[in-house]
């Protein structure tokens, strides 16, 4: 059985397990309050049916900064996702995984997962609580086998204290533990920005960011769509291909010819200090990322048709214009999100 093929059952016994027993609430382990927007979309992860709770959340953070969860037990989730930058691998253009190894991808931002509905550049993961699958058994991320983690949490005390606690049945077993980081990530939730707070009337824009937003809604906002930012669409945006990685994104999920070089359109909150950018990490500022689309764009195959229009390739963009644009995405920065205390590992 393939890596992926492993995934998608995996994904399937997750989203056909229902253990009601499960996530009874437990004398003394409090239901936390989802913060959910007023102005953000309603959730799809079903928070009846895994509710975070005070002792949940606790064990996930936990087992999120756990090196345990990785062969070597030194490289854990936020390894590569660190929280001051928006949960990415800052200026790392891949990941890097055990003993130095190099995966092929950049570390996606982790935030408002709540609202998506697949993961992974390619979509590989289907719901959010086998979204940690992936890189717990990637050969150059965390290179383990669950079952591996499962015994060593097993072996470990605090751990099986905490996993009682947390949850009905008390067992250390695979859904509780990926139940437990699930309800620490869902949590994370960044809707604190100066954009949220113009949304509400409580803020205004200066003139520069004015202009960006009026430029983005024209030349962006039909990929980076909504509050979200993403319309959660996979597309190829013109990268030249990388002879090192030959990566051919969401292809390799579906199979499907017309997914090649097809990847997931991400989210714009806190891109100020989510960089490197795009799949493989190759633009190290917001300027390489608009001079790209300005004139850098390469007729690959399957390229979005956005980006070729009246025989002309990219979105035209002046140097003011890509100032302008700059200004407004410094808007979409969450300073309390990035420094919630909730999430920090110390």
């Amino acid at each position: 059985m393939s890596k992926l093929v492993f995934f998608m059952v995996l994904i399937l016994c997750f989203a056909c397990s229902g253990d009601e027993n499960n996530y009874v609430e437990i004398s003394e382990n409090k239901k936390l309050d989802f913060p959910q927007p007023d102005f953000f979309p309603q959730p799809v992860y079903n928070l009846e049916e895994n509710p975070p709770t005070e002792k949940g959340f606790e064990l996930g953070k936990k087992l999120f900064y756990d090196g345990k969860l990785s062969s070597t037990g030194v490289i854990s989730c936020g390894f590569c996702h660190v929280q001051e930058f928006s949960f990415t691998h800052h200026t790392h253009e891949v990941s890097h995984g055990v003993d130095g190894a190099l995966g092929t991808r950049n570390a996606q931002p982790l935030m408002n997962l709540a609202y998506f509905e697949e993961f992974s550049w390619d979509g590989a993961a289907q719901h959010l609580d086998a979204f940690s699958i992936i890189p717990i058994t990637t050969d150059t991320e965390m290179n383990e086998t669950v079952s591996n983690v499962i015994n060593k949490l097993k072996s470990d005390q605090d751990y099986r204290e905490l996993f009682g606690e947390a949850f009905n049945n008390g067992e250390v077993n695979t859904q509780n533990m990926f139940r437990a980081l699930s309800q620490f990530m869902v949590m994370m939730v960044s809707a604190d920005t100066k954009y949220d707070k113009v949304l509400e009337g409580n803020s205004v824009f200066s003139e520069e960011e004015s202009a960006g937003q009026s430029l983005f809604e024209a030349k962006c906002a039909s990929c980076h769509k909504g509050i979200l930012f993403t319309d959660q669409s996979y597309r190829n945006n013109g990268l030249s291909i990388d002879p090192r990685y030959n990566d051919i994104g969401r292809k390799r999920v579906t199979g499907l010819e017309e997914d090649k070089y097809k990847f997931k359109v991400p989210t714009l909150r806190n891109i100020m200090v989510s960089l490197p950018y795009m799949h493989d990490g190759r633009f190290q500022s917001l300027k390489e990322v608009l001079d790209h689309y300005d004139s850098g764009v390469e007729p690959t195959q399957n390229l979005d048709p956005s980006l070729q229009q009246e025989n002309n390739l990219g979105i035209s963009l002046t140097e003011t214009e890509k100032d302008q644009l700059i200004s407004f995405l410094k808007t979409l920065t969450d300073d309390n999100f990035l420094l919630d205390q909730r999430f920090s590992e110390f």
